[in-house]
C-alpha cells in the first residue's frame, strides 16, 4: 500500500493545501532541463512548498511518500502567451460584459491548464483584467489556479488589431504612455501592445506597423518606470526592427521574419513566442467556431510562419548556461487556452511539439516551456527546474521527455508549490487504479 502523503486533495471544490512536514517523491528519475540530462533513481523531498532535497538515499522509515515507480519528474509547464477570457467566435466578444462573468470564464480555463500540468501562465490580454482578478483571488486563498503573471488589458491603437477585444485604446506618445501607466497602476506585471495586424480579422495585414516609433517608446518608458518590459504582437520583420530600436524585449508570433531581422533579434537577446498553434490547427479552430475565412487564412500563413521560426532558430538560440552568448530565447505559448484538448493532448503540449518541427531539439523545446519561460516571467531561480530550494512545481511523465517530447502527452501527476493538484499514479502493488 502507498503510505500517506503530506498533502491533501479534494474533489469538493476546496483548494488542495500542503500540510506541515515533508513528503517524499520516491523511485523516480529527475529531468535536468537546463543541462538536458537525467538524474536516475532519485528521491525528492518537498517541504514548505519547496524542493528541500534531491538524493539517492532512501527516506527515513515511516516518511510520508509518493512512489513514482520509475517515472520521470520534471518542472511544471509554463505557458507564456495565454488568453483565458477569450470568446469564440471573436465576434461574440461583448466589451461591456460584466467582469464577474469574464473572471469566471477565465478561471475555468485557468483551472483546466493547472490540471493539465501548466503550473504558471503569462496572460497577454484579458478582458476586464480577468488575469489580475484571478491572481488576487489566488492570493486570498479563494480559488486554485496556475501562478499568474498578467498584462491586464493589452494596449491597441484605435481601430488596430485589438479593436473589439476589450483592450485599452490609445493613440500618440502621450496616449500610449497614459494607457500603459494605467495598466501598471492596476497591477499589470508587463505591458502588451500590437505593433502590426494579424490573421484573425478580414482585411488585416501583418506586414506594416500599426504603432509609431514614438508610441512604442512611450510604452517602453512606462514599463521601465516600473522595472518591467513590453511584449508585442508582431507579424513582420520591418515592424520588429522598429520595436527593437524602441527597446521592446518580447515578440509574439513573428509570422513573416527575414534573416536580417532574426539575426538582430539574436544579437539583442530578445524573447520570442512563436504560437505555432495558431497557424497549424485547423480542426481545433473549426471546433471552436472560427469562420471558414479565418481557418483558410491561418493555414495559408502556416508554411511561411514555420519557415520564419526556423530562420529564428538558425539565427541562434540562447544558452541559459552561457548568458553572454547572443541568441533568441524561444518560448512556449499557445494563444489558445493552454489546457484545451487537442489531438489527444492539450494545447500547451502540442505547441511544444510544434517547436521541435521548427528546429528545436527536445531539450530546447522543454526549456521553452519551463526554465526559459521562468526567466522571462521573473521566476528564474524560483521555478522552472527541479532543483533544491526552488518551488515544488512538478509534473510526472511515464517516459523520458528528453528522448521523446511526446512523453508530455501523458502527465499523471501535478504538484504546484507542494500541493498535489492531480494524482493518477497507479497504487504500488496493483495493476492500476488511482488515488
Amino acid at each position: 500500500m502507498r503510505e500517506e502523503s503530506s498533502v491533501s486533495t479534494s474533489t469538493s471544490g476546496r483548494r488542495p493545501v500542503a500540510e506541515d512536514g515533508t513528503v517524499w517523491l520516491t523511485g523516480g528519475h529527475v529531468v535536468d532541463v537546463l543541462r538536458g540530462t537525467v538524474r536516475r533513481n532519485a528521491n525528492v523531498a518537498v517541504s514548505g512548498g519547496r524542493i528541500e532535497e534531491i538524493t539517492t538515499a532512501a527516506p527515513e522509515p515511516g516518511a510520508r511518500r509518493i512512489d513514482l515507480g520509475g517515472r520521470y519528474l520534471l518542472p511544471g509547464l509554463i505557458s507564456v502567451h495565454t488568453h483565458l477570457s477569450v470568446t469564440y467566435p471573436f465576434s461574440a466578444t461583448d466589451e461591456a460584459e460584466n467582469p464577474g462573468l469574464t473572471a469566471l470564464r477565465a478561471l475555468s480555463r485557468a483551472q483546466d491548464a493547472l490540471h493539465a500540468g501548466v503550473t504558471t501562465i503569462r496572460c497577454v490580454h484579458e478582458q476586464n483584467r480577468a488575469d489580475l482578478l484571478i491572481k488576487e483571488s489566488v492570493a486570498q486563498g479563494w480559488v486554485d489556479a496556475p501562478r499568474i503573471i498578467g498584462a491586464g488589458r493589452a494596449v491597441s491603437t484605435t481601430g488596430g488589431h485589438g479593436h473589439g477585444s476589450a483592450c485599452s485604446y490609445a493613440d500618440g506618445h502621450d496616449g500610449f504612455l497614459r494607457a500603459a501607466r494605467e495598466e501598471l497602476a492596476a497591477g499589470a506585471d508587463l505591458i502588451k501592445v500590437f505593433i502590426t495586424g494579424g490573421i484573425a480579422h478580414e482585411g488585416e495585414s501583418f506586414t506594416g506597423s500599426q504603432m509609431t516609433l514614438d508610441e512604442m517608446r512611450a510604452v517602453v518608458r512606462a514599463a521601465q518606470e516600473h522595472g518591467t518590459y513590453v511584449t508585442a504582437h508582431a507579424g513582420s520583420g520591418s515592424a520588429i526592427r522598429e520595436a527593437l530600436a524602441a527597446g521592446v524585449r518580447g515578440y509574439e508570433h513573428a509570422y513573416e521574419l527575414d534573416e536580417a531581422t532574426a539575426k538582430e533579434m539574436a544579437d539583442r537577446r530578445v524573447f520570442l513566442t512563436p504560437t505555432l498553434c495558431v497557424t497549424r490547427c485547423p480542426d481545433w479552430m473549426a471546433g471552436h467556431s472560427f469562420s471558414e475565412w479565418q481557418i483558410e487564412r491561418a493555414t495559408q500563413v502556416g508554411p511561411g510562419h514555420l519557415a520564419s521560426i526556423r530562420r529564428a532558430v538558425a539565427a541562434g538560440i540562447a544558452d541559459p548556461l552561457d548568458p553572454e552568448r547572443p541568441g533568441i530565447t524561444m518560448l512556449a505559448g499557445t494563444d489558445y487556452p493552454p489546457g484545451e484538448p487537442i489531438e489527444d493532448t492539450v494545447v500547451a503540449v502540442r505547441e511544444m511539439e510544434f517547436l521541435t518541427d521548427a528546429g528545436l531539439d527536445p531539450a530546447q523545446a522543454l526549456r521553452a516551456g519551463t526554465s526559459d519561460a521562468a526567466r522571462l516571467v521573473g521566476l528564474g531561480g524560483e521555478a522552472g527546474a527541479v532543483e533544491e530550494g526552488l518551488l515544488a512545481d512538478l509534473v510526472v511523465t511515464d517516459r523520458d521527455p528528453l528522448s521523446d517530447l511526446s512523453a508530455l502527452r501523458r502527465i499523471p501527476f501535478v504538484m504546484q508549490a507542494g500541493r498535489v493538484v492531480r494524482n493518477d499514479l497507479p497504487v504500488p502493488g496493483t495493476l492500476g487504479g488511482t488515488q
